[in-house]
């Protein structure tokens, strides 16, 4: 971080958002939650299937969001990281939160190499009490990893990697992929 290769900013408190073996990242204001009352189902190809379905939510800076049992709404992370091709990020769940049943990622943990912006997180409460989320708590922690060498095809514009520098939490782009018709490999994981 020192020499810029890694970026977490805004990095507010170093001395508590550095940990032995892992950075805290914060939560932003922004939500989308998925409206599931008269929807037979979601088609993921459908881009403008998906759009409908899904609204956004900004907190206010003193608010909070409350997450219901049996909810999954998408969040983001506060904090822009740039990840160097020769790092791999994972998002873990704090374990403070993890007691009160909250997990931060369904399946996307990994960030890729190369991969620049803000972390989408898939918030869910598997537990049976609602939980207030509050913007600017820490609510997970990213843990890297170095790689033997750089990565030599990293995320980025060379990949058509469809989540590269989002601002906020975004709704899936998986009716972008090739096998579906668009002109994407695949977002290789590129955020959580």
């Amino acid at each position: 971080m020192e020499a810029g290769d890694l970026v977490v900013e805004p990095l507010d408190d170093p001395e508590l958002q550095i940990q032995p073996a892992s950075i805290d990242v914060r939560l932003g204001k922004q939500f989308l939650e998925f409206q599931h009352a008269n929807i037979p189902c979601i088609h993921p190809t459908d881009e403008t299937e998906v759009e409908d379905y899904v609204t956004e939510t900004v907190v206010d800076e003193d608010g909070e969001f409350i997450l219901h049992p049996g909810d999954f709404v998408l969040g983001t992370t506060k904090e822009r990281v740039e990840i160097p091709p020769d790092l791999v990020a994972q998002v873990e769940g704090r374990s403070s939160l993890g007691r009160l049943a909250i997990v931060v990622h369904a399946t996307a943990g990994f960030v890729d190499p190369g991969f620049r912006g803000k972390i989408t997180l898939e918030l869910s409460n598997l537990g049976t009490a609602p939980v207030a989320l509050t913007p600017d708590m820490r609510i997970s922690q990213i843990v890297f990893t170095e790689l033997s060498s750089p990565a030599k095809r990293p995320y980025g514009a060379e990949r058509g990697s469809k989540y590269q520098d989002q601002n906020g939490p975004q709704a899936s782009r998986i009716q972008g992929d090739v096998e579906f018709g668009g002109d994407q490999r695949g977002d290789g994981g590129g955020d959580a």
